[in-house]
């Protein structure tokens, strides 16, 4: 079952032409992963960052981008496991304003221990399951 996470355009996220800049994207698909997390483990990012002293870079990332975003426009990430390895995660994404697709990615992350830099396995309690834990 995909994770969805809505955010709407910002003023911060467009450029002089008025459409989302694409790095703006991966900011907000970077909030919609962190959200992912939140609400679908038992780990947020604080408690995963400063409390376990892991962290999860994103180290492959693919996207297509098939339309435009504009200031205001409310847009629904959807977010799906599609593997988790020892240490990695991919998940498919895909960005939606109402029926028309914005865009769409493959991520992979890898969990990592901060101190060493060197990846290790998931905690089984930071495998996102398929239904809301709590409150973003």
């Amino acid at each position: 079952m995909p994770f969805v996470s809505q955010q709407r355009v910002q003023f911060a996220h467009v450029d002089a032409a008025g459409i989302v800049f694409y790095p703006r994207y991966f900011e907000m698909l970077n909030a919609a992963v962190e959200e992912l997390f939140a609400r679908r483990t038992a780990a947020d990012f604080k408690t995963i960052h400063l409390e376990r002293g892991l962290g999860l870079p994103t180290v492959q990332l693919n996207c297509d981008f098939k339309a435009p975003s504009r200031l205001g426009d409310l847009l629904d990430f959807f977010l799906e496991v599609v593997r988790i390895g020892r240490s990695s995660m991919e998940l498919a994404v895909q960005v939606r304003c109402a029926d028309e697709e914005r865009f769409c990615a493959r991520v992979v992350l890898v969990c990592v221990d901060l101190k060493t830099g060197r990846s290790v396995a998931w905690p089984d309690d930071m495998r996102p399951c398929g239904e809301d834990r709590g409150e973003a």
